[in-house]
């Protein structure tokens, strides 16, 4: 399928939201732009992000003051894939053991399991801008003790407004250097959150594609998921052989320009 007829055929589009919608707290070109247009071009949108620091209501909120009128039920993160992961192996709860922010907190007692450092059945370590030395001795000790260890995501960095920080990634790193137990992972570049996203829109695979800034994780979770792939060309990119996007873009701003022209209505003769 040539690349103008898939943009018309499109029914449903994933985006990712650090490096795509915004970088920390300022707007990306195009971002202000995505909502309405999609709407009028009748495309379902999610935004799915591997960043488990927030809720999809705390989403919503930092979206509303960019100007981006999201729904929260549009927001599918890694923090809400690893709690229905948890549920799925431990239907009965447990105790995690986390290292992470609200966001995975809220997750994870919201399906039922208790967040405790003394014994637990289960470490969770994400994203955590107010890491200690104590949180990550909490994990170590978790795991040393048996307990199994989840990792929201491995993103080494995370964009933001000056540059790079560090990712979840680096915070699973030193708790794997600490145990020498490597971790479950669940966002992306595993298709968990994707097809989560694809579910609640009613969308099939076939009939839909992600945009994400990264080749490590959006683009190879988009070919896990088997939807096509849309790479918005930065700093964090890279590149992976065999594994290339789709299509890449500089910006949403052209992508949305891409996706008007590809369904303009025919002139008529």
């Amino acid at each position: 399928m040539g690349y103008a007829t898939w943009l018309t055929s499109l029914r449903a589009l994933l985006i990712d939201l650090d490096g795509v919608m915004y970088r920390g707290d300022v707007a990306l070109p195009g971002a202000s732009a995505v909502l309405p247009t999609l709407a009028e071009l009748g495309i379902e949108y999610a935004f799915v992000t591997n960043n488990a620091t927030l809720t999809p209501a705390q989403y919503q909120a930092k979206l509303g003051r960019m100007g981006v009128a999201a729904d929260p039920e549009r927001v599918v993160t890694s923090s809400i894939a690893t709690a229905v992961y948890l549920g799925s192996i431990s239907p009965d709860g447990g105790r995690v053991c986390i290292v992470g922010e609200e966001g995975l907190t809220r997750a994870i007692e919201e399906a039922g399991f208790v967040v405790a450092d003394d014994d637990p059945t289960f470490v969770v370590v994400g994203l955590d801008r107010n890491l200690t030395y104590e949180r990550l001795a909490a994990a170590t000790r978790g795991i040393m003790n048996g307990a199994a260890f989840i990792a929201t995501n491995a993103d080494p960095a995370i964009p933001v407004e000056n540059g790079l920080n560090p990712g979840a990634g680096a915070i699973v790193a030193a708790v794997t250097t600490a145990t020498g137990v490597q971790p479950t992972v669940i966002g992306k570049p595993e298709p968990t959150l994707l097809l989560a996203a694809l579910g609640r829109l009613g969308v099939p695979p076939e009939e839909a594609a992600i945009v994400g800034d990264q080749v490590q994780t959006d683009i190879r979770a988009g070919r896990a998921a088997g939807i096509a792939t849309i790479l918005i060309a930065g700093d964090l990119a890279g590149e992976i052989p065999g594994v290339a996007p789709d299509v890449v873009v500089r910006d949403l701003a052209e992508l949305l320009a891409q996706l008007r022209a590809a369904r303009r209505p025919a002139p008529s003769p």
